[in-house]
């Protein structure tokens, strides 16, 4: 048990040297390689042990980024049906066999990976934004409740207005924050965030705090840019390799 709870530790302090790196891929990063490495019993305990640390990290995010009034009254559509959708789908999510679980997380983290690798999607007017904001919304909740990540159609969306770098990452914070609320209601509700997983996903708050400051860091030393690229299609081979897990092959 305490060799697991290191692992699990060491896992948690790269993926927020990861966020603070290059901005993106704490919940990706610490789903998949506690999934990969079979550290945890469940894959859906592997997203409840990120929520604490997803949360928080988020809100300091949110609250170095400014502007918060601002964001709301921009995204309140994709915030609203996303919310919705995150809270309904965490309660299905209990009832995914463990198979399944891996294919779909697989899927989604590949699908993460090629958006944000390769993805570049048309400009979005301001004629199309509220009835995107909430497809693009009620699809990240479902990816959300379902596996904890649901950067994928927001990444797109954002790409599609052709946000600016700041407002990418106070407006994606703020998306993640707040999603995380009813994720971490659903899961408790559905019996996967017990008071013991709780306590454990707030004490991995430290590793992840301690790996975004080690990440800002290493970012003011390095291209991050480069390293993103990288990082990114590892992502991609280790959502390949959960599919693979899943279907035996």
């Amino acid at each position: 048990m305490q060799d697991a709870l290191l692992i699990i530790g060491c896992i948690f302090l790269l993926a927020g040297t990861i966020k603070g790196l290059v901005g993106i891929g704490l919940p990706t990063a610490a789903i998949s390689l506690t999934t990969q490495l079979d550290v945890v019993s469940e894959p859906q305990l592997a997203v409840a042990l990120v929520i604490f640390p997803m949360m928080i990290s988020n809100a300091w995010q949110v609250y170095r980024g400014g502007d918060i009034v601002k964001t709301a009254r921009q995204y309140w559509p994709f915030l609203i049906i996303m919310l919705i959708m995150i809270y309904v789908f965490a309660h299905v999510s209990a009832s995914i066999p463990a198979e399944s679980f891996l294919i779909i997380l697989g899927c989604v983290i590949v699908l993460f990976a090629l958006t944000s690798l390769f993805v570049k999607p048309v400009y979005l007017t301001d004629k199309y934004d509220r009835p995107v904001q909430v497809v693009a919304g009620g699809i990240s909740g479902i990816m959300g409740g379902l596996t904890g990540i649901w950067s994928p159609p927001m990444v797109i969306y954002f790409l599609s207005r052709r946000v600016e770098k700041d407002d990418f990452v106070r407006a994606s914070g703020f998306l993640i924050f707040f999603g995380s609320i009813p994720l971490f209601f659903g899961y408790w509700q559905s019996e996967i965030m017990t008071e013991t997983v709780a306590l454990t996903s707030l004490l991995l708050t430290i590793p992840v705090i301690a790996g975004f400051t080690i990440g800002e860091f290493i970012r003011r030393k390095m291209d991050g840019g480069r390293f993103q690229k990288v990082l990114l299609i590892i992502f991609l081979l280790m959502g390949l390799n959960l599919i693979r897990k899943a279907i035996g092959f």
